[in-house]
């Protein structure tokens, strides 16, 4: 037996996850000193009530997971017999893999006849979440996970991800954007516009001034980017803007056809923590992303 695992970071909820049958490891935040599990310490996430926790001044801090976690994620698995398949956010995003690395080298030594497959999506948020789930339907259809992770190796890269951010004190916290340094001063009215990289990282593509404006960037990047994406999903994602995210819709729609599939996701809190509130971003089918 093979048991499907996925992480909050890739902005899958319970109900999506129960879909495909992932398990879900949740990433954590802290606000305060007290380390919140998402859908583990609640089971739905308001996230309106934590984005104006955000607007309010908190700034949560986040941190890899202990590797007990982990063992506790994958040895039940293991003993009973089952081998895993962990498709989870870029490894360029954080340490926690390390400490996971660890964990399941020493979970092989005792169990030497499992197998552990990963698939790093070299994304956080919606762009991963739309991996998930494409990957997801392959898996309900039948492919292995030895095809699985080979699909991955070409077509990870084929799923692009903008975004802008309304706010840059939570990314100048974090510091987990690169060239983002070069824009920060003077930004009254202008917004960066960021993507995630071929290697996984999130990168600064430069500002732009006004939010009818950065959008309508976002619109270029699918017009520049985009590969037969009306036979996939196309994911918006926001961060407590859900009407902002509707005129992007809106946008796209009258670009590119009602019969687009477009599909809203709020950004988990754990990601959340590091982009801040009224910002918006898109995830489709690519050429390829961005160097």
């Amino acid at each position: 037996m093979l048991t499907l695992f996925t992480d909050t970071d890739t902005d899958i909820c319970p109900e999506v996850a129960a879909e495909y049958g992932y398990k879900l490891i949740s990433m954590p935040y802290s606000v305060d000193g007290k380390e919140v599990h998402p859908y583990v310490d609640y089971k739905d996430y308001d996230y309106h009530a934590f984005y104006d926790m955000l607007r309010g001044g908190v700034l949560p801090s986040t941190a890899a997971i202990p590797e007990t976690d982990y063992s506790l994620y994958f040895e039940p698995e293991f003993a009973a017999g089952n081998d895993i398949l962990y498709v989870h956010f870029s490894r360029k995003m954080t340490m926690t893999f390390d400490g996971m690395d660890r964990v399941v080298a020493s979970l092989k030594a005792k169990y030497p006849e499992r197998k552990f497959y990963a698939i790093d999506t070299k994304g956080i948020t919606i762009v991963s979440y739309l991996i998930v789930r494409e990957l997801g339907d392959r898996l309900k259809a039948g492919m292995s996970a030895e095809e699985a992770v080979k699909w991955a190796e070409t077509e990870v890269n084929h799923y692009s991800q903008y975004f802008f951010a309304d706010d840059l004190k939570f990314f100048r916290k974090s510091g987990r954007v690169s060239g983002l340094a070069a824009t920060m001063g003077g930004l009254i009215g202008l917004r960066p516009v960021i993507h995630m990289s071929a290697d996984g990282r999130m990168e600064s593509l430069g500002t732009v001034k006004g939010r009818a404006q950065v959008m309508q960037r976002l619109v270029q990047y699918v017009e520049e980017y985009g590969d037969d994406i009306k036979s996939h999903r196309f994911i918006i994602g926001h961060t407590d803007a859900l009407e902002l995210a509707r005129q992007l819709a809106d946008m796209l729609h009258r670009r590119f056809g009602d019969d687009l599939k477009i599909e809203f996701v709020c950004t988990n809190p754990t990601a959340g923590s590091h982009c801040g509130p009224n910002g918006v971003g898109l995830a489709f089918h690519s050429k390829g992303r961005q160097q």
